[in-house]
């Protein structure tokens, strides 16, 4: 399927799965919560209050949640701009997005946890299963600073718009895991998020424990929360990634019905960088749908300015695309974007792209085809539950162009793929690198059994292109 461009989208579920995050996500959000629970313990002189009982646990909890979950979601809005100097350090955008997801799903998790302390102890108390202790004096505005005065004035307006902002946010966050909503209204909804974050923050910034202002636990929270509020500025306004967008055109389209993709070439205006094989760029072809993220299936030329994009129907913006995608169409693409870019010091590489997952295979054999292949050999793995003759004919001679050995495996006629398979017609395997992209199921076994037979996991390579 030559020169393609694959949707950053799975196939229809009504949620989510719940994918174990890669080993560089984990520990970035390990980082992230530990790093706050560490600054906590430091800032909180009794953590574990003694004497112990609910009401105790109660105060002391409602902070360190609370500054998990504000933590997290400030984090979180600040990769949702796409920062294009954290890519190499997160391993690409789509890693980034991924950890973004996670973030808000801790975000979500201790959020809940903080709103159930607050408002379902005012409820047992109400039922009768609960006492509420004597209040102890109040320290009166004389004994405070200016400040903290004015943070004691505000307290109740900020855990009323903290209450309601929970309940939209949660709701919200809730619909970005619901794969059955549309992309457009997720894309549209996800940005109202911006402005709920806004309003945590006041809630935030006027409840935390006044003393914390004064130790690391403040000033980190303070620095999320600037970054954070910057970051819900710029997606309010429309400007995430504006620096890096640039004008295009549609050349042509070709459709191959045998496996419902369509082939778009692109004109790209000045202000292009370039970009390397195997990345990726967010496109608007319809501004009603705004902008989708697309690997990019063409080696770049500076001469003739043309990138090449395939897309699958998936969904409902892509069954359209047909009937929309037409020569002389304006388009905006933003990017590159993504660090699947081939690039390690192993003497043979191990290539799957399964299904429209070939595409940044593509775009390398153009690439390679042109350059040479520099003394690195290659086999390419093309599983595929679809088959287009045409298709697999442009598939074969960009192969030969770049002296890539393609294998292509039909599902009905040869099976499904697995490590066996890739073991017994690749010798050297161990010694090899492995590059995959497809569906994250398929990645996931793969990866599993490579790695059950010795393969160092820091050599499998898995582009993560499930966005949400």
């Amino acid at each position: 399927m030559g020169r393609m461009l694959t949707v950053m989208a799975p196939r229809w579920r009504a949620f989510s799965q719940p994918i174990m995050p890669t080993s560089i996500i984990q520990r970035a959000l390990w980082a992230v919560l530990l790093g706050l629970t560490a600054l906590w313990l430091g800032a909180e002189p009794t953590p574990w209050p003694q004497p112990f009982h609910y009401f105790a646990f109660r105060a002391s909890f409602m902070q360190y949640s609370g500054a998990l979950a504000i933590g997290a979601m400030s984090v979180a809005m600040v990769l949702a701009v796409r920062p294009t100097w954290l890519e190499p350090h997160l391993r690409g955008l789509d890693k980034m997005y991924r950890l973004h997801k996670w973030l808000g799903i801790t975000a979500l998790v201790t959020s809940v946890a903080h709103w159930w302390l607050g408002q379902g102890t005012k409820w047992m108390v109400g039922w009768g299963w609960l006492v509420r202790p004597p209040r102890g004096p109040r320290p009166s505005p004389a004994d405070q600073g200016m400040l903290e005065a004015w943070f004691g004035s505000q307290r109740h307006l900020a855990e009323t718009v903290g209450e309601w902002a929970f309940y939209a946010a949660a709701v919200l966050m809730v619909l970005a895991l619901v794969k059955r909503f549309p992309y457009h209204w997720f894309a549209k909804t996800h940005t109202v998020l911006a402005a709920l974050y806004l309003a945590l923050v006041f809630h935030s910034v006027v409840l935390v424990k006044f003393p914390y202002w004064g130790s690391a636990l403040g000033v980190v929270l303070a620095v999320l929360m600037a970054g954070g509020s910057v970051a819900a500025v710029l997606v309010l306004g429309g400007r995430v990634g504006a620096r890096r967008q640039v004008s295009a055109e549609v050349v042509s389209t070709t459709a191959y019905p045998g496996v419902n993709a369509l082939h778009t070439t692109l004109r790209v205006g000045e202000g292009w960088p370039g970009h390397r094989a195997g990345q990726f760029a967010f496109v608007t072809l319809d501004p009603k749908e705004g902008a989708h993220p697309y690997t990019l299936a063409s080696a770049w030329d500076a001469q003739t300015r043309r990138l090449s994009l395939v897309t699958k129907a998936l969904g409902d913006h892509t069954r359209r695309l047909p009937e929309l995608v037409k020569p002389g169409l304006p388009a905006t693409i933003e990017g590159p974007y993504g660090c699947f870019d081939f690039t390690d010091a192993q003497p043979h590489q191990i290539w799957i792209g399964a299904g429209i997952g070939i595409t940044p295979f593509i775009a390398r054999m153009q690439q390679l085809a042109a350059q040479g292949l520099q003394g690195v050999s290659v086999d390419l793995f093309h599983p595929t539950a679809q088959r287009d003759d045409r298709a697999l004919a442009q598939l074969h001679a960009d192969a030969r162009a770049a002296g890539i050995r393609l294998h292509v495996l039909v599902d009905a006629q040869d099976g499904r793929l697995d490590g066996a398979h890739i073991r017994h017609l690749v010798p050297q395997w161990l010694q090899a690198s492995v590059w995959f992209c497809g569906p994250v199921g398929l990645g996931q076994a793969l990866l599993a059994d490579f790695r059950a037979h010795g393969l160092m996991p820091q050599r499998f390579h898995q582009e993560l292109f499930q966005m949400r």
